[in-house]
């Protein structure tokens, strides 16, 4: 493909990715102003598990699929339900049905998370790749600043075009839904990888990663409101753990044909790569949910100001990624870099556990921008390893297997650092109003007439008026608007508790990257290929019509000296029995050798013929003797 090829078809997945990157950015900040035109607060936590779940699982069946049947029909089926999803979305009228509609949505994301790099990996080298892939994270980038100035702006206006202003969040994917599969439609054309063998499907793999997944994404998302010990999560954790067990089975007897084929896991390079995107995700994710809750609760910003405070983070990571790519197109070495970024990620973590309530803002500005510095180090690196360990025709199944694992960490941390956030909470909250230098100042404003006479302080006059320890510990387990314009006397025991709970989390952020850390040595260095996964079929295929060329000259070859060698037989055979004849057949008498008649009439000797042909003498005086004749 020319460069001009490959920057058109690299804009249309672009365009795609730039979908699903900014719906899961965009819809946060709205998801208030939804649930409460919609009615049904308590249900905003399944609209965001529906689409992370049909996500998830779907990630690996696209790759599966793609390597059988082709990257570029699995890629616009993907466009099409996920535009579907965003259009029913968008005409929602209750909770339930958004979230069903958010599944459907999730259908068609899990293939434009997994697809757009693995055709990358077809129509690139993975030198080559590693310049354009940096445009792919400058993508999620954009859609990470954005995405919350978007979503705020659309929710926050009444009507648009005679529609309610929070149904543009969805409505907005369709134009640019619409440009991405005209520019893929158009100008994508990646040959499909044939092969001889049978086409298998493997439903079964497919059917028990749902029921594998789906049980511990609940819980995941769940468990700190069900409790982690209660009948249903428990419930959730065994059938997950079976569902896991079953499925495994299930791959191995599979073989090739497997969703997630386990000979990949025999793959050195493969099997550390999936280990450290897992650690990896749950870092990331980790930070990146709760960075802008700690920006709006303690720093007072505002939802659309939290998504531009997030820019260092943004920033850090699209300067390492593209720097990290020009330096792996040149020397075709990236070993190093998954080292390098899981130690910027244990830096930035560790900073961060040196917040105080009332430190600058420019202290975790500067912590976000570490870990960005880490990230872009980490993300397409991670992918490139993976995709070059394996042969063209498993590319889709491995670029998919790493994101698969990478979005599962992610879950898992945004879980677990939430869980582990809200029940240090109550216990931060307590010792934050234990702190006599908290106190004085709190308790001076709670008897100032001009404090109690301003509306803004109501709510957090109520709640102090409680004197309730239980009801102060979990006052921001649901709702903290009661801080907004509130004294900062009577709000800094709330701050300083949130803060403290926070470190707690980043403290266990720093823990994973160590051990990431540990993880990226074990990664091999394998020597990037320098052609494209077409190129390399298209020689594998060019190799083996060659072989069969070969074998078939050589067999022409030994037909005609066999032929030859019959021929000659034949002919031996003619003449042998044409002496035969001669020699035996009656009246065919031989000639007689002039010169020995001559020879023997002058010795005076009789001659007779021989059965050669030849002729000899005969002695009279032995004939005479009774001797036989010589």
């Amino acid at each position: 493909m020319t460069h001009r090829q490959i920057l058109l078809v690299i804009f249309g997945l672009m365009s795609a990715m730039f979908l699903s990157a900014l719906d899961q950015t965009i819809v946060g900040t709205s998801m208030r102003t939804i649930a409460d035109d919609l009615g049904g607060l308590e249900l905003q936590a399944w609209v965001t598990t529906a689409y992370l779940i049909t996500a998830t699982i779907t990630t690996p069946i696209y790759g599966k699929l793609s390597d059988l049947f082709g990257r570029r029909p699995l890629f616009i089926i993907a466009i099409a339900i996920f535009l579907l999803g965003s259009l029913l979305s968008g005409m929602s009228t209750s909770m339930y049905e958004l979230a069903v509609f958010r599944a459907i949505q999730g259908i068609g994301a899990g293939g434009l998370m997994a697809l757009p790099l693995a055709i990358m990996g077809d129509i690139l080298a993975p030198r080559e790749r590693a310049k354009y892939q940096g445009y792919f994270l400058a993508v999620f980038g954009v859609s990470s600043v954005i995405g919350p100035l978007i979503g705020g702006l659309l929710s926050g206006t009444e009507e648009i075009l005679g529609v309610a202003g929070w149904r543009w969040v969805f409505l907005v994917n369709l134009p640019v839904g619409v440009l991405a599969l005209f520019m893929v439609i158009r100008f994508l054309h990646v040959p499909r990888f044939h092969s001889d063998r049978k086409v298998r499907i493997d439903w079964w793999g497919a059917t028990f990663v749902v029921v594998a997944l789906v049980p511990l994404l609940i819980v995941a998302e769940q468990g700190s409101e069900w409790g982690w010990g209660s009948a249903w999560a428990i419930g959730c954790y065994v059938v997950g753990v079976i569902g896991i067990i079953v499925f495994i089975l299930v791959e191995v007897r599979m073989g090739q044909d497997a969703l997630l084929p386990m000979k990949l896991f025999r793959i050195p390079t493969f099997s550390v790569v999936a280990g450290l995107g897992l650690l990896v995700g749950f870092a990331m994710f980790g930070a990146m949910m709760t960075i802008p809750l700690y920006l709006q609760l303690v720093e007072g910003a505002t939802p659309a100001e939290s998504g531009l405070l997030m820019l260092p983070l943004i920033l850090g990571l699209m300067v390492s990624s593209i720097a990290s790519g020009q330096i792996i197109a040149r020397t075709g070495r990236y070993r190093m870099f998954p080292i390098l970024g899981t130690a910027f990620l244990a830096l930035g973590y560790y900073w961060l556990t040196y917040l105080t309530a009332d430190q600058d803002i420019w202290w975790i500005m500067v912590g976000m921008a570490i870990i960005g510095l880490g990230l872009g180090q980490l993300m397409q690196t991670l992918t490139i390893a993976s995709q070059n360990a394996v042969t063209a025709r498993d590319m889709g199944v491995a670029t998919s297997a790493s994101t698969f694992f990478r979005q599962i960490g992610g879950t898992l941390g945004t879980a677990v650092f939430f869980s582990l956030l809200f029940s240090r909470l109550a216990e931060t909250l307590t010792a934050a109003f234990s702190d006599p230098a908290l106190i004085g100042p709190m308790t001076e404003a709670m008897q100032d007439p001009a404090v109690q006479a301003d509306p803004a302080n109501a709510e957090i006059l109520a709640l102090l008026g409680t004197q309730d320890p239980a009801q102060i510990g979990a006052a921001l387990d649901t709702d903290s608007s009661f801080l907004l314009g509130a004294d900062p006397r009577l709000a800094e025991p709330f701050l300083v508790g949130f803060n403290d709970a926070t470190v707690s989390v980043y403290w266990l952020g720093l823990i994973i990257s160590v051990l990431a850390f540990v993880v990226a040595w074990f990664v091999p260095a394998l020597p990037l290929r320098q052609v494209s996964a077409m190129q390399e079929d298209a020689d594998a295929n060019a190799a083996e019509v060659a072989a069969a060329a070969h074998l078939v000259a050589e067999g022409i070859d030994e037909a005609r000296d066999l032929n030859d060698a019959e021929h000659d037989a034949d002919r031996r055979a003619d003449a042998a029995s044409d002496r035969h004849a001669m020699a035996g057949a009656p009246g065919d008498e031989p000639e007689i050798d002039e010169v020995a008649h001559r020879a023997a009439r002058l010795a005076g000797s009789p001659i007779e013929p021989t059965t050669t042909g030849s002729m000899h003498a005969i002695d009279l005086d032995d004939e005479a003797n009774g001797r036989p004749a010589r």
